[in-house]
């Protein structure tokens, strides 16, 4: 077993007990709610005469189903999401949980504002009714998505019943190219590692890969470490990791951020620690990635062709002969070309400010294909409000594209924002899955920011750097 990583560190500094199945229980830090895995939640809580045992570590937002149109109309258009905003509205003020709803100008994804509001800091256990949790490990910190049923155990207890996991050092060396980002580099390893490949560990992500990416970068590879099977993903902190930390409204202050500091420095894993297992990637030769499958997994190099079934392990054939056929794509042609309906950039995946910057700097001066529908999705109020301080909203709707309110709008198409029909659509989420968008028979293509605008232009997938 793994031994003075960050994962160890963090997790004996929060294990309770081990329970007698093998299981620890774990005290977790930080309790991020939303709408939607909720309402079961707190409903059992009512039923139990319990309240919310941590109310000062609970922490609510809107995101899931709440509509990315007309957002300050009530009641909402669609029933179902008016009932659940209802039912978290009810419950935050029950157990005088803090809310950041729409009028707190702080609402967003949740994956999104913990961050961007210094509550997410190294050395956390947070815990999400959502599987993107694994996103707040870029900070250091150990992420859990958990189910409704746990959501409810840990209002009550502030604790889980946790697998202790490996932990598998994922180094990325080199240097990126131009128009290659973190998302094609999460891609590369999910491609590499396979859906399943993470199953039982906690990854750690490092090399001069890691070292040079922004915050915002790491989010993104570690939002997606669940699609490759790790139920965990981090990053050491490091300087980058203080200075965006620092002056964030719920970040130490003064002194205090100084001794945090020290503390957040001490958790990191050293020259001492031991893995139990390493895998290297070169980031020299990497090229834009797009999936072409029915799974994160099934991915491709912009300039590589689709891969032949004789090509494909023996175990993955008839997944890769399904996808081939869903998707309806053939073996061996190239994804470059393939032609795009929708464009979806938006998501807990790259729906931040550098997102928009990016997806900004590829439209300017451009325009939407004719046969595109594209919509820009900020992750959050503040991420929106940034983003039209900055005049990218004018570049994103001149170029004919819509600019919306917050929310997880067609990453899992809980709202109006849906595929419909055979609509193949490129796509900043994380999971490409089957009817994930909203359509039994829609097509997702996951792709960076960059990439994803480059097709809104030009109608097919296009490697973004011919532009």
């Amino acid at each position: 077993m793994a031994k003075n990583t960050l994962f160890n560190h963090i997790w004996n500094q929060h294990k309770v007990c081990t329970l007698p199945n093998g299981q620890d229980q774990i005290f977790i830090g930080m309790h991020l709610i939303h709408e939607v895995t909720t309402p079961q939640a707190f409903a059992k809580l009512k039923e139990a005469g319990l309240k919310v045992a941590y109310p000062h570590r609970t922490f609510a937002t809107v995101d899931h189903i709440i509509p990315t149109e007309k957002q300050t109309q009530r009641p909402f258009q669609d029933p179902q999401a008016e009932k659940m905003c209802q039912a978290l509205e009810q419950n935050v003020k029950e157990n005088q949980l803090t809310f950041f709803n729409s009028a707190s100008q702080k609402q967003g994804i949740v994956h999104v504002i913990g961050p961007e509001l210094g509550l997410t800091q190294p050395g956390m256990t947070i815990a999400c009714g959502d599987s993107h949790t694994s996103t707040h490990g870029a900070f250091g910190s150990i992420g859990i998505g958990i189910g409704t049923t746990e959501v409810g155990l840990l209002l009550a207890t502030q604790t889980l019943a946790l697998t202790p996991l490996n932990v598998r050092r994922i180094e990325f060396k080199g240097t990126l190219q131009n128009g290659v980002h973190a998302k094609d580099v999460v891609l590369k390893i999910i491609q590499q590692l396979g859906v399943n490949g993470g199953i039982g560990y906690a990854y750690e992500f490092g090399g001069d890969v890691f070292d040079a990416m922004s915050m915002d970068e790491r989010l993104t590879v570690c939002n997606m470490s669940i699609e490759g099977g790790a139920r965990i993903g981090y990053v050491n902190p490091d300087q980058t990791t203080f200075d965006y930390i620092k002056g964030r409204e719920y970040a130490p202050k003064g002194e205090a951020f100084d001794t945090a500091v020290k503390e957040w420095q001490r958790i990191a894993s050293g020259p001492d620690a031991i893995y139990d297992d390493t895998v290297q990637f070169n980031g020299d030769t990497l090229a834009p990635m797009v999936t072409w499958g029915i799974n994160p997994a099934q991915s491709v190099e912009i300039t590589d062709p689709l891969p032949h079934l004789d090509h494909i392990p023996e175990n993955e054939r008839k997944v890769a002969e399904e996808a081939y056929a869903y998707m309806d794509l053939k073996p061996g042609q190239a994804i470059e070309g393939a032609p795009i309906d929708v464009v979806f950039i938006g998501s807990c995946t790259n729906s931040r400010l550098s997102d928009i910057r990016i997806a900004a700097q590829v439209l300017k001066n451009q325009k939407v294909a004719s046969n595109v529908r594209a919509l820009v999705v900020p992750g959050s109020q503040a991420v929106k409000a940034a983003a039209e301080a900055e005049d990218l909203h004018r570049i994103i709707t001149e170029s004919g594209a819509e600019w919306r309110e917050p929310g997880c709008s067609m990453c899992l198409a809980m709202n109006s924002d849906r595929l419909n029909g055979n609509e193949r659509c490129a796509s900043t989420s994380n999971r490409n899955f089957i009817g994930r968008q909203g359509s039994p028979s829609g097509q997702t293509l996951l792709m960076s920011p960059a990439m994803a605008a480059a097709a809104a232009i030009t109608g097919q997938v296009t490697d973004v750097r011919s532009l």
